[in-house]
């Protein structure tokens, strides 16, 4: 019998069939990895400013109601005598912080905020004439009752205190609602970019970046209304009518600006 010749993979159909199969898988292999690298060559080690993103700025409002006040009272004192003007406003100072702390002030909510003493001149005929001494010192009350600013003006003003300035209201823990209104900025950033996305077709990602800027929860100062006008000035040591005091409300505001990632 004549020799036969080895046959060929190649005249094999399931050898043909195998490694069809296996150029397509390679081939398959090798087109995911080069997306892959595609992909990283895109997001990762490239700048931020180079993606494809989107800017959204959220707003937060929470309307909150002071629970700290805040006032500065003076006493000033008029002398001849230096010593003597200084002597005098002591003892009223004194005075007036011993009666604020009956009312329920405590000690640390007072702080000595001024010491002033001023040479005081005449001029008559045009000559410069020392005729005596003003001192003046300051007192920053810490209001934690607020239904007891009115009372504790008209208090300082019966022992002593001749000057009221700086009344402003705040909050005494204003992260509490700023917090709030960061997640209602937050809330209302991402439904902006939904409704955006939506809109022009694409896809949010990721969060890129987050920056945020906030207002109000800061001491606001406040006009001070009488229910009637006294007799006498303040620091004349009498009945004085305390003024109608009102906190009112604070607006605390939250602005997020978000970047997102858009496919």
């Amino acid at each position: 019998m004549p020799a036969q010749t080895p046959r060929s993979w190649a005249d094999n159909p399931a050898m043909v069939s195998l490694a069809g199969l296996v150029l397509l898988m390679i081939s398959v292999f090798l087109s995911v990895a080069t997306y892959n690298q595609i992909k990283e060559s895109r997001y990762i080690g490239r700048p931020d400013a180079q993606r494809d993103t989107i800017t959204i700025q959220g707003e937060g409002r929470v309307t909150a109601v002071p629970d700290i006040g805040q006032i500065t009272v003076s006493i000033v004192t008029e002398n001849t005598d230096a010593a003597k003007a200084m002597d005098e406003n002591t003892t009223k100072f004194n005075q007036l912080v011993e009666a604020l702390r009956k009312a329920g002030v405590d000690k640390q909510d007072m702080t000595t905020s001024s010491y002033n003493v001023y040479p005081k001149y005449e001029w008559p005929d045009g000559r410069q004439i020392l005729v005596g001494y003003e001192v003046s010192q300051g007192l920053t009350v810490k209001i934690r009752d607020l239904d007891k600013s009115g009372s504790l003006i008209a208090l300082a003003g019966q022992n002593g205190a001749n000057q009221v300035s700086g009344l402003s209201f705040t909050i005494d823990n204003p992260e509490v609602a700023r917090q709030e209104a960061r997640e209602k900025a937050l809330a209302n950033a991402l439904e902006k970019a939904k409704t955006l996305a939506a809109q022009t077709g694409v896809r949010l990602g990721k969060i890129v970046s987050f920056s945020e800027s906030s207002s109000g929860g800061y001491p606001t100062p406040t006009p001070i209304y009488y229910d009637r006008v006294a007799n006498q000035g303040m620091g004349g040591g009498g009945e004085l009518a305390a003024p109608s005091i009102e906190a009112g409300s604070q607006d605390i505001y939250v602005y997020a600006t978000v970047q997102y990632e858009i496919f």
